[in-house]
């Protein structure tokens, strides 16, 4: 029997065994018998401010530091370990989805988040194995398999704040085939409200389906998803004191097949296209002064999967190719398609040190390269030292070493190098990244604590910087960064509540290539310090409290105009009166305490939103 758990820490912790047996899971189901212990990140599951999608909750995920616009699900820039938000990939089955004119929509995906696993945060080496085009982490993503059943929800809420959504899914046998099954689901969700602050409105539609056809011992799933999503911001990407809008429509087809086969062997296959449409206004009063018409287009296919020799030996590789193109009326300056390869592979070799102990060592190398890039070749590799006693503990000792690479975005590179608000670098070359950590896993049965210990070079690293000679603009500059830091985080369980807690020390080092460059927008904007505290308590199955806490200390930035503290609090009461069956009322509240902290720089911070909520499920 092998038992697995999914990794709720930064994702150093997922960066050896624990990652793998995870994939092995997930398409190896009917060929070990296993217990899964799947732990969340976060207390909370659902967000405050509008209807759920892949990203919510992630601002208060110890893994991750999402700085959002609005909210998470308006747009956010995703970073891990002090990373900015173009070194943080989306991936789903084995495909990077991806958006060529920048980062900042990468997290633009039309799936419902009940259609995916709970997300795995990849690092370090299963960063370097898995991800594309980032060169810092991976948010991961699989498909689950559709159940018959669903849920339908309607809610409101301050600032005009109202809600509705459905999702249902149907699992039906095939005739004459008793262990196949073909499955439908689909998804609408709306939501729209003035906004937490003046200028803050939004309005977000999603639709989604997909077909899927599970066998004994493989998952195919067809899908498509559109979404449309409008809404307003001070400051929304300049420190001008302008309203701000954007308008977003984004579609995802996508099919994906996983397929296990011998031993602990599997391989997922993942092909899509996205289309992403953006119209930004730099001022809803004056829309003439600045405005931009961007359609990115992206067709993939990629390739993932571990083959097992026999106990100890194993192959884990991955492969993509990606080509993308823009149309736009601002970004047409240098080049508007690119073509993108990427293949790794990393063997494995497992050796019993004695009846308990397990020694993992993992080496191989990934290729990157592009038709308008130079090449590169990475290695990767780590090594692991696990323990397990008979009474049910688990020690996990490992060390990694890992290099990756990525070019920068069409924002940066493609644009005007001498006029506008955002201005590109038609000299940016490939940037390069060498992680190298230490980290340690103990597990008994009601705890565990996650701990690691890193230290990052980025050479190159496309930043957006603003200097006073030139205040009307942001300029994308490459920068040279260590980055140090530390990371801890600790779950228990009691008989009624669970905590989940964490700290994050980070410490960094930069030159840039230019001497005029006086602030960062992205790469020196990082917490020093940042903690979070979860907790679910239910005293009694008529209800149930879940809480966030996060409180950080933000590294000093010039462009803040607010102080560099603060302390952001999501609470939910979740009620279930028995005599209505299969009912709950939910009453939540985001930012309880009303901070205004600026988590981007010159952009104005959320307020407080407070929803109630019924949902019904079948």
């Amino acid at each position: 029997m092998i038992k697995t758990v999914y990794l709720v820490l930064p994702v150093i912790f997922c960066s050896l065994s624990t990652t793998a047996m995870a994939t092995d899971v997930i398409n190896n189901t009917d060929y070990i018998e296993q217990i899964t212990v799947k732990v969340s990140a976060t207390a909370n599951n659902e967000p405050v401010g509008t209807f759920a999608a892949p990203i919510s909750n992630l601002e208060y995920d110890p893994r991750v530091d999402l700085q959002s616009r609005n909210m998470a699900e308006a747009q956010a820039d995703v970073t891990i370990r002090g990373g900015i938000f173009e070194n943080t990939g989306f991936r789903v089955g084995s495909a990077t989805l991806f958006d060529p004119q920048s980062g900042h929509y990468f997290a633009e995906i039309p799936i419902a988040p009940q259609m995916l696993d709970t997300a795995d945060i990849f690092t370090g080496v299963d960063n370097a194995l898995y991800g594309v085009n980032s060169s810092v982490g991976t948010v991961s993503f699989g498909w689950t398999p559709i159940n018959t059943g669903g849920s339908v929800s309607l809610g409101t809420g301050n600032n005009d704040f109202n809600l509705q959504s459905i999702n249902a899914g149907v699992r039906l046998p095939l005739a004459g085939q008793p262990d196949w099954q073909l499955g439908f689901q689909g998804d609408y969700a709306h939501s729209q409200s003035d906004g937490t602050i003046k200028h803050g409105d939004h309005d977000f539609t999603r639709a989604s389906g997909r077909v899927q056809l599970t066998g004994p011992h493989s998952q195919t799933d067809l899908f498509y998803g559109s979404q449309q999503k409008f809404f307003g911001w001070p400051n929304l990407y300049t420190p001008f004191g302008v309203n701000e809008t954007e308008d977003l429509d984004t579609q995802l087809f996508m099919l994906n097949h996983k397929q296990g086969y011998a031993k602990q062997s599997s391989f997922e296959v993942s092909a899509y296209y996205r289309k992403n449409n953006d119209h930004y206004i730099y001022s809803r009063e004056n829309p003439s002064a600045f405005e931009a018409f961007h359609e990115t287009d992206v067709k993939s296919l990629a390739l993932s999967g571990r083959h097992s020799n026999n106990e100890s030996l194993a192959i884990n590789y991955s492969a993509q190719y990606m080509e993308d193109a823009i149309e736009s009326t601002t970004l047409e300056n240098n080049f508007t398609s690119r073509n993108y390869y990427k293949l790794s592979v990393l063997p494995e070799y497992k050796t019993a040190i004695d009846t308990n102990q397990l020694l993992t060592i993992r080496l191989g190398a990934a290729y990157d390269n592009t038709n308008r890039d130079d090449s590169q070749l990475s290695l990767l590799g780590d090594l692991a030292w696990n323990t397990q006693h008979n009474d049910g503990t688990e020690r996990t000792m490992y060390l990694s070493f890992a290099q990756a690479s990525q070019v920068a975005g069409y924002t940066a590179i493609g644009g005007s190098e001498s006029g506008g608000l955002f201005r590109s670098n038609y000299d940016l070359e490939r940037e390069s990244t060498q992680n190298i950590e230490l980290g340690l896993l103990l597990e008994e049965h009601t705890w565990r604590l996650d701990s690691a210990i890193f230290y990052r070079q980025d050479e190159n690293l496309t930043d957006w910087t603003y200097s006073y000679s030139s205040t009307s603009a942001r300029a994308a500059n490459p920068v040279d960064i260590d980055t140090a830091g530390i990371e801890f985080l600790a779950t228990k369980h009691f008989d009624t509540v669970e905590l989940i807690s964490s700290y994050t020390y980070l410490h960094k080092s930069e030159t840039y290539g230019a001497e005029d460059i006086d602030a960062s927008f992205y790469a020196l904007n990082f917490p020093d310090h940042r903690v979070t505290l979860g907790a679910i308590w239910q005293p009694m199955d008529l209800l149930e409290f879940r809480i966030d806490n996060e409180w950080r200390k933000q590294h000093e930035n010039a462009l803040r105009n607010d102080n560099d503290e603060a302390l952001f609090t999501h609470l939910t009461l979740k009620i279930t009166p028995s005599t209505l069956d299969n009912l709950f009322i939910t009453l939540a509240a985001d930012n309880l305490w009303g901070e205004s902290f600026e988590e981007i720089p010159g952009t104005s911070g959320r307020g407080e939103q407070y929803t109630l909520s019924a949902t019904y499920s079948w």
